[in-house]
């Protein structure tokens, strides 16, 4: 499995079709053969109960971020008034739109607030972004297959479809990493959501692999807009364009639209020559293995299994153990904030690649990703919420910024490598504050985030009542009681129509 296909060149081109590349066929023969025929265990009732929670998880994130007028300015229908004919619906909202606009409204409550689940490794990225596509697809394939005497879907199939979706983007990005070439992970999203929604649509092998073909040649946002100095919203409606837009490849697809078969090994002109690649100035220099993905295992059920839940803090999650560390040391400095004279983070490499920064910070988005602005929150206030991003926030206390010019950040190298063990894969961070009288606190040290699963029996309650919470911000009490019923009775959920699911998120 995983094996690419050598390709040469000589003085003309060859016009001979190839088979499709083999990591869009693996792709296509996974989601055809479905969770339960491959499973790394005898069956998959660990990743479909935490694909429950991650579907409860998610679907009050993006309810939460219906509270922030800058999130629903980019909701609804292109053109105002349009009516659509089985319409998806956008839960917390009164909105039926087509599929296309319905994933990218999904998607971009889902992210906005920076709260869903997180996966880490070579890539980073947040699997439940799928579900934006995965909920529109099969919110309107249930209603209209009602319309036609036919059997609507039910919410196992989306629980199924989070699962292979999670497990695309999760595998994918073990042990390669598009950072590094300066792209941005959303592309995963649409790779796995392509496949999935393809599926969810009654997709064949051809029709799967057509799509997937189209959504890598597509290529690749970069990632201008997560990173110092130019750190903006876009990375909060970004996964929203992404699975709307394999909505769109995958209709194209059932519609008969042909694909690229080598859409990945091309030379010269396909995805890992062009885009993954780049930073050789001679390709002939770069072994082509390294120019090629690699493939730590084949695809199950592990990613969902492990994934990261974001429970306590709406934080980019390498800084998740910081804030945990810093709401510890919280009532020790709170009274003594005039008497500090630096801050030491201690951190893993990955957290100072990306969330480690100094100066101003522009926006909500810019605040989100700044390590040192989520551990001085909590060390003032004991706590790190949605609304301590917003400028109000920011501008009315300035002890923001002086805890943060106070702030040293430093590698451990032994951090580093337990974030790539896959026996451990932690996310750790310590804080110890030093006081100019000489005196310091304890250097407090989390390895494990209260998501990850090694946290499991701890996390899921909190879990569940952060839910609650994020049910409550659009909905009365008794229809909050019913939704959050539902989703706690893992046997009542899988059996229920996605469109009468759906029904119940609607104002």
């Amino acid at each position: 499995m995983h094996s690419s296909s050598t390709n040469t060149r000589d003085n003309t081109d060859s016009n001979e079709r190839p088979e499709y590349d083999t990591v869009i066929q693996d792709i296509a023969e996974y989601v055809l053969g479905g969770v339960s025929d491959r499973s790394d265990s005898s069956n998959a009732s660990e990743a479909l109960e935490t694909a429950r929670y991650c579907l409860m998880d998610t679907l009050g994130c993006g309810l939460l971020a219906l509270r922030f007028p800058e999130c629903t300015k980019h909701l609804g229908p292109i053109v105002e008034g349009t009516m659509v004919p089985h319409g998806a619906r956008v839960p917390g909202t009164a909105f039926r739109l087509d599929p296309v606009k319905a994933a990218w409204d999904i998607g971009c409550t889902i992210r906005w607030l920076d709260y869903n689940d997180t996966w880490l490794a070579a890539e980073w990225g947040h699997p439940s972004d799928n579900l934006g596509a995965i909920l529109a697809v099969a919110d309107h394939l249930s209603q209209r297959n009602l319309a036609r005497g036919e059997p609507p879907l039910i919410m196992r199939q989306v629980l199924d479809a989070m699962i292979m979706a999670h497990e695309i983007q999760g595998v994918i990005a073990l042990e390669n990493s598009f950072n590094r070439v300066g792209l941005c992970h959303v592309l995963l999203v649409r790779v796995a959501s392509t496949a999935v929604a393809t599926k969810l649509m009654g997709g064949n092998r051809e029709q799967i692999m057509a799509a997937v073909s189209q959504a890598w040649v597509d290529g690749s946002s970069l990632r201008t807009y997560r990173h110092a100095p130019n750190a903006g919203s876009r990375k909060s409606w970004a996964a929203g364009d992404a699975t709307s837009r394999a909505v769109r490849l995958a209709d194209m697809a059932m519609r008969g639209e042909m694909g690229i078969p080598g859409a990945l090994t091309a030379p010269q002109w396909g995805f890992y020559d062009v885009s993954f690649s780049h930073t050789c100035k001679d390709l002939a220099l770069k072994p082509e293995a390294e120019r090629r993905f690699r493939f730590q295992r084949d695809y199950g059920t592990y990613v969902m299994e492990n994934i990261l839940f974001k429970i306590a803090f709406p934080a980019e999650f390498h800084s998740q153990t910081a804030c945990e560390a810093a709401v510890i040391l919280h009532p020790l400095v709170k009274d003594r904030l005039a008497e500090i004279d630096r801050i030491v983070l201690t951190t893993h490499e990955s957290a100072i690649r990306i969330i480690s920064k100094k100066g101003p910070l522009a926006n909500p988005a810019d605040r989100d990703h700044c390590l040192q602005y989520m551990v001085a929150v909590p060390l003032l206030f004991g706590e790190l919420a949605a609304e301590h991003y917003e400028d109000a926030f920011h501008q009315a206390h300035p002890a923001i910024d002086m805890l943060r010019d106070k702030m040293e950040v430093v590698e451990d190298q032994g951090y580093s490598r337990d974030y790539h063990d896959a026996d451990k894969r932690s996310i750790a961070n310590a804080v110890q504050v030093f006081f100019v009288d000489g005196t310091c606190t304890d250097k407090v040290a989390v390895e494990y985030p209260l998501g990850h699963r090694r946290r499991r029996a701890e996390g899921i309650p909190l879990l569940k009542e952060k839910f609650r919470r994020n049910l409550a911000a659009s909905f009365p009490a008794a229809r909050c009681q019913t939704i959050y019923e539902l989703c706690d009775d893992s046997a009542v959920l899988h059996a229920m129509p996605v469109n009468i699911f759906m029904d119940l998120f609607v104002i």
